[in-house]
């Protein structure tokens, strides 16, 4: 579709990270501390994002923009202990610190969680996601991050974009292991609405499987780099 073309264009602009939680990962330099920031970021991006945001905003305040080192040397025990306070809804301290630990011990083994998934054979949206899902289920952590890929994986798929796209001026392309070509659309409900609206799904669920029939679409209408259409949608959802 020629204007699904027309709003990619329009809104994939700088202007774009303003309110959105992409913005955070431009905040910080150097690209262990973008990545580590980005799937922190997208992590707790769910709900409000005037609620979500302070959280990220305090874990980039507490590491004064040094993430990365702020993660693999432990610090984050001071500023988020292991304690039963409630950090951002479902998430409480104790989740959050186990959540962090987990990351700590993969950034201590691999150097990062780009190493680990080019060290694995990673080499798809999909690959990524099991692998991602996988390591932290197999810490005890299903909840900030799925138990398995099942579902839509939005918030997954949607660092996975931060990562993998190229040539942006939102996103940060700084896997360049993974092809964009297999990256899976992040699916939430307002995504779902406005697919159906533009008679690109007509479905109920937010499933995986929802997710890639969309992404399905997309590659019909960019099939050099589906998740552009990502940026459509938005801005069919504004433009409405």
């Amino acid at each position: 579709m020629e204007r699904l073309k027309e709003l990619a264009e329009k809104y994939e602009t700088k202007e774009f990270l303003n309110g959105d939680p992409s913005w955070f990962m431009h905040q910080v330099k150097g690209e262990p501390n973008q990545e580590t920031l980005a799937f922190i970021a997208s992590c707790l991006s769910y709900g409000s994002r005037k609620q979500f945001f302070p959280k990220i905003q305090y874990i980039l305040d507490c590491s004064k923009g040094n993430v990365y080192d702020w993660l693999k040397g432990g610090r984050f025990e001071d500023d988020i202990p292991d304690n039963g306070d409630c950090y951002y809804r479902l998430y409480s301290n104790s989740l959050m610190n186990r959540f962090l630990k987990a990351y700590r011990e993969l950034i201590h083994k691999h150097g990062s969680l780009g190493r680990y998934l080019f060290g694995n054979g990673v080499r798809t949206g999909m690959e990524a996601i099991e692998t991602i899902t996988s390591y932290f289920s197999s810490h005890g952590i299903e909840v900030i991050v799925p138990k398995d890929a099942k579902s839509s994986c939005k918030r997954i798929c949607m660092f996975l974009r931060w990562m993998v796209r190229d040539n942006s001026p939102v996103d940060l392309g700084l896997w360049d292991f993974i092809d964009k070509r297999t990256l899976i659309m992040p699916m939430d409900t307002h995504v779902l609405q406005e697919a159906c609206a533009m008679g690109l799904l007509n479905t109920k669920s937010t499933s995986m499987s929802s997710a890639l029939r969309l992404t399905a679409r997309m590659r019909d209408i960019f099939p050099d780099d589906p998740l552009k259409g990502d940026f459509a949608l938005f801005g069919y959802g504004v433009n409405k």
